[in-house]
């Protein structure tokens, strides 16, 4: 790295370069100091960090008279969008998380902690590089580190799925020909490309069967929890995904209503209200009408499905009389209240294992499993698209909802039989 010394000789100083050398643990490093005039945000801006181009005195000086033309620019009135982008991954990231327009806070909360996990990782490893300065071969340096030589290769995908999110966030929220624009548009092309030299993890192939379904019931009943054996036989049955079933837990500043919230605890620091299947999502003539919270955001399709030719579901709400179904279908044994994600997994693991289960089997797989035994039953591919809420152009939304009806109960009959040969 460039010493202060070396470094002032190859550059010539003139007032307004801005550029200023600090002392830092392994030496000194460079930074664009902005004037003390310069508040683009209403704020004086934070020293802009040349650590990267520090042995270079010709990119080094070139990078100072751009911030203090950008400078110059905004107290010249060109206001909208000069002064607010340093070219870091870091703000990029930190903008995706933080601005309420960002469609991080569109998640769903079973979808928001792992991009917040994954978007800190990335600030952690990426905060002070620069967009402009990375290739698609920093990409695949990048893969083998995250993927840890290729053995964790859902790690790695979920990584470059969080950077694409923050840097489509930008491109979206910024003005057509901005430095911001055109940096984040043609990283986001360098990086599609090189996405498509990288492996991506291999679909899950895990599958449970009608029978193990009926063994993990009856550990849940064994341990007093028929709470959990109804939701096994109403994932499997309906192939209604997990979270819907057992419902999430959103913070408080969503943008929906709900009537089941849950004061800070232990293992919860905030309140947080509930949504997922409830019982009023099941009518008189046991047909479950319900929109997946997945479908809700983007095609606003509902699911349907006879309850009645549901055998394993029917079995269960032997244990849910009337009285018992209202307000949310699955309530934790004991508690009053709907499950954690994490409180449901440690009894998952604790059924599973009790059946023989191996550990590469998830409670989510049941979703998979069901859909998997219509289309091996005869169903076709249309009517297991109708049944998992998938979208279809076969079908408009004047008839949609009898549509799905007959396809579910064809779906249902043709599973039904096979299980009685």
């Amino acid at each position: 790295m460039a010493t202060e010394k070396t470094a002032k000789k190859r550059v010539v100083a003139r007032p307004g370069l801005g550029l200023t050398w600090i002392k830092r643990v392994h030496g000194r490093t460079p930074y664009w100091r902005p004037p003390d005039w310069y508040l683009p945000d209403g704020k004086k801006p934070e020293h802009v960090s040349l650590l990267s181009v520090a042995d270079d005195a010709t990119e080094l000086k070139r990078r100072c008279q751009t911030l203090e033309a950008e400078a110059l620019a905004w107290k010249a009135g060109a206001r909208s969008h000069i002064g607010s982008f340093d070219f870091t991954f870091g703000q990029i990231l930190k903008k995706y998380l933080t601005d309420e327009d960002s469609s991080f806070r569109s998640l769903r909360p079973g979808s928001r902690h792992p991009y917040q996990h994954y978007a800190n990782r990335l600030i952690e490893e990426l905060s002070e590089v620069r967009v402009d300065e990375v290739s698609g071969i920093d990409l695949k340096k990048w893969h083998a580190e995250w993927s840890v030589d290729g053995e964790k290769l859902a790690a790695s995908k979920m990584m470059r799925a969080v950077l694409d999110a923050a840097i489509a966030f930008t491109i979206m929220s910024s003005k057509a020909g901005t430095p911001e624009f055109r940096a984040a548009s043609e990283l986001r092309e360098i990086l599609k490309t090189a996405s498509r030299k990288i492996p991506n993890p291999k679909r899950r192939e895990s599958i449970v069967t009608a029978d193990q379904v009926v063994a993990l019931r009856a550990a849940a009943h064994a341990d007093g929890r028929s709470s959990c054996a109804l939701v096994y036989a109403m994932v499997f049955e309906t192939t209604l995904r997990l979270w819907d079933v057992i419902g999430q837990w959103w913070p408080m500043d969503a943008p929906l209503i709900s009537d089941v919230v849950m004061a800070p605890h232990t293992s919860m620091r905030e309140a947080k209200k509930w949504f997922g299947l409830r019982w009023e999502d099941v009518g008189p003539d046991l047909v479950l009408r319900y929109m997946p919270s997945k479908t809700s955001a983007k095609t606003g399709l509902s699911v349907t499905f006879p309850l009645a030719k549901a055998p394993m579901v029917m079995e269960e709400l032997v244990h849910w009389p009337a009285e018992k179904r209202i307000g949310p279908m699955i309530i934790a044994d004991g508690t009053g209240m709907p499950y954690s994600s994490n409180y449901f997994g440690e009894f998952w693991r604790k059924d599973r294992e009790a059946v023989g289960l191996p550990a590469n089997i998830w409670a989510r797989d049941l979703r998979a499993s069901g859909i998997t035994e219509g289309r091996a039953s005869g169903a076709s591919t249309d009517d297991a698209a109708k049944v998992a809420g998938h979208a279809s152009t076969k079908t408009t939304s004047a008839v949609y909802d009898r549509a799905t009806l007959e396809a579910s109960e064809r779906f249902a009959d043709a599973r039904t039989a096979k299980r009685a040969k």
